[in-house]
Order: structure tokens, then C-alpha cells, then sequence
């Protein structure tokens, strides 16, 4: 299962989850939703990892945006090592603008500060997540990672993607992989070694 970087092999959609064999300690135990994927490279946002101490209320407040109901403690995703300071909303696809990236029937990402003053005033899309930074493959850089058994491609799911459970959100995306090397209906990651699919 590789994405060629080919719209016919795109990963937008889907989760790349980090296996044991991932040799980048950023992404260890990642799960990362794919955005865009084509023959540019691919980026995406890291979605069971939370900014520290920085709830979205408080990134409403640096940016002067008023909240006019009681500020949310709602987590700010740490979305990948690329563009660190550079805010990216995940949100479901009820919501667009212009310059929304509509990556499939139902997730969507826009970079705008528009996006964030809707969201305050809730007018925003259903379901979001604020991440700062992202994560970026330049053109094949992720067909080597997956060749290397760094990644897992599971298909995507709104539902995970949103759920605030950030510790169990790694295990339950390698669940999604279904009965493959699990057992009682859990994916065991040490079923992958740094060997595993190759010849």
C-alpha cells in the first residue's frame, strides 16, 4: 500500500501511523492525517499530539479574537515540525472558503485567520482542530519512509481524527488495520519489525 505521489495512489484521506521501526523520534507513535498527496510531495497534520500549556483560547486572545461565550480550554494540535509558528485548521468539510483545501467528502483544511474568528463565533465548521506547524514529504521522500516500514496507511476516519483522546489515538488507528496480527481485536505494533516486507 504506497502512494506513488500518482492522484490514482494519493494517501490524502487516510492516516500514516508510525510503527515501532520509525526512526525519527518527532513522529514517534504519530498518527498523521494526509492532506494533500501528489506528485509536489505530501503534507499533513499530526493528530494525536497537543502544543503544551496552549489551549485555543489562549491563541484567541494573542490574536485579539473575542470569544463571546466562556473561553474554550480546547487543546491546539502540535501538527508536524514544518512551519512551527504557521496556524492550520482541520475541520470537517460543512465548512469552506475560498481558499479551503477540500480534501474528501468530509475533512477539509483552511489557513486563514477568517476560519478562526467563525470558529470563535460559532459559525465555524461542526468539528475542528487548530494545529500549529505540519508535516511535509518532499516528492518521493514518503514512498522511501514507507518503503522503510516507517508507516502504516490506515484509512481515515472523522471520528479519530477528532476524538481528544490523544493517548489512545495510536493504538486505535492500528486497530482500524483490522484483523491482521491482532489479537482480541487489538494490532499488536511489535508484529512489524524494521525487516518486515522485504524481500
Amino acid at each position: 500500500m504506497s502512494g506513488s505521489g500518482s492522484p490514482a495512489a494519493t494517501l490524502a484521506g487516510r492516516f500514516l501511523v508510525a510503527t515501532p521501526s520509525m526512526p525519527d523520534e518527532r513522529f514517534q507513535k504519530s498518527v498523521v492525517f494526509i492532506c494533500k498527496h501528489d506528485d509536489d510531495g505530501a503534507l499533513g497534520i499530526i493528530v494525536n499530539n497537543k502544543v503544551e500549556d496552549l489551549p485555543l483560547a489562549q491563541v484567541y486572545k494573542q490574536l485579539g479574537i473575542e470569544v463571546p461565550n466562556a473561553a474554550t480550554e480546547r487543546p491546539v494540535l502540535f501538527g508536524g515540525p514544518v512551519e512551527t509558528s504557521r496556524g492550520l485548521v482541520l475541520h470537517s468539510a460543512d465548512y469552506h472558503r475560498e481558499e479551503t483545501l477540500i480534501i474528501d467528502g468530509e475533512m477539509a483544511l483552511t489557513a486563514s485567520l477568517e476560519i478562526l474568528k467563525d470558529m470563535a463565533g460559532g459559525k465555524g465548521p461542526r468539528h475542528a482542530w487548530l494545529a500549529l506547524g505540519h508535516s511535509g514529504w518532499a516528492p518521493g521522500q514518503l514512498d522511501r519512509e514507507m518503503q522503510d516500514n516507517a508507516w502504516l496507511v490506515v484509512d481515515g476516519d472523522p471520528t479519530l481524527v477528532f476524538d481528544p483522546d490523544f493517548p489512545a489515538k495510536w493504538q486505535r488507528a492500528l486497530d482500524r488495520l483490522g484483523g491482521k496480527a491482532s489479537s482480541g481485536g487489538k494490532f499488536d505494533p511489535a508484529y512489524f519489525s524494521h525487516q518486515a516486507g522485504r524481500a
